[in-house]
């Protein structure tokens, strides 16, 4: 466990006053809308966010591996076994090993504007990507019951990652160039510092770049969520880990688990749905190297083989 992971289990440790409900409800099953070819194109649009530097869909291309803080050890175990079975059915690649590095965590807190706070002073970097300080800010904030922040990277040709963000983190790079085109011998060079270099394609469907999640931070006030059973909760923690989703309040037409808290939803699920399962998985199977166009497309068609076979 890196050491930044510890000290974030530390200070959440301070800021956790309660738990969420004692008893373990069983996921429901629900009603699933079914669509058609255009509703769920619609959903592969509205549903997730493509990220800042590749304009891409990103999920995880790494071995992802959750944690719970704020549990007893028991729902812990539960909620992390959860994400790790769903992840498995949607096809996510699942780290193994007992000791593996936590990358995404899930933190159980009744002070989660406090716990935000000290990540905005302290890792700015959990937020995700941000320019200034003023968009951190905004970043920081808490305005959901059941929130998500992203990091995430870009991977190039060859499998580099560059973590995204307002500024390149690479080794530099000197460019050699003439000065003055009229004058034959002019040479300068200028030096970037810290720029990379990215192996990339001329391909219009794609440029052979993926995003990637990198880090994903879960906060969670169990005050707000007393109507709410374990197995729902989990559920819908499960689909913020694995997928970067575009609006918390936005009412999804077809019914998904995501519109559990959303205003106004008369499609709400309190468990996933096959929407849901069929979403990530084809998320999951899309080619990431393609453009946000045709990777949507992907989507769409992956949910409409699964929900409506051939």
């Amino acid at each position: 466990m890196s050491a930044k992971t510890v000290r974030l289990f530390a200070m959440s440790a301070l800021l956790i006053a309660g738990t969420a409900s004692a008893e373990t409800i069983p996921s429901t099953e629900s009603v699933t809308v079914m669509g058609s070819r255009e509703a769920y194109h619609t959903f592969s649009r509205n549903f997730a966010t493509p990220t800042q530097i590749s304009g891409k869909m990103a999920r995880w291309e790494r071995h992802l591996c959750p944690v719970v803080v704020g549990q007893n050890e028991h729902y812990a175990a539960f909620i992390t076994q959860h994400i790790k079975y769903v992840a498995l059915a949607a096809g996510a690649p699942v780290a193994v090993e007992p000791s593996c590095k936590p990358n995404i965590e899930i933190v159980f807190t009744t002070s989660p504007q406090g716990l935000m706070d000290w990540v905005r002073q302290k890792h700015p970097d959990f937020l995700g990507y941000h320019d200034n300080s003023l968009q951190a800010d905004r970043l920081a904030s808490v305005t959901h019951p059941i929130q998500a922040w992203y990091t995430t990277a870009t991977l190039d040709l060859r499998g580099n990652m560059q973590v995204d963000g307002a500024r390149t983190s690479g080794p530099g790079m000197e460019i050699v160039y003439l000065c003055n085109p009229g004058t034959p011998g002019m040479i300068c060079t200028m030096h970037l510092s810290d720029a990379h270099a990215a192996s990339v394609t001329g391909m219009r469907l794609g440029d052979g770049q993926r995003s990637t999640l990198y880090h994903v931070l879960i906060i969670v006030d169990p005050t707000q969520l007393q109507d709410y059973g374990m197995g729902a909760l989990s559920d819908y923690i499960a689909m913020l880990a694995l997928t970067q989703v575009a609006s918390l309040d936005a009412c999804q037409k077809l019914s998904s688990i995501v519109n559990m808290l959303a205003k106004d939803c008369d499609q709400k699920s309190d468990a996933l749905t096959s929407n849901d399962a069929a979403y990530l998985h084809a998320l999951y199977r899309m080619s990431p190297q393609m453009n946000l166009g045709a990777q949507r497309d992907q989507v769409a068609y992956g949910m409409e083989q699964d929900l409506i076979g051939h």
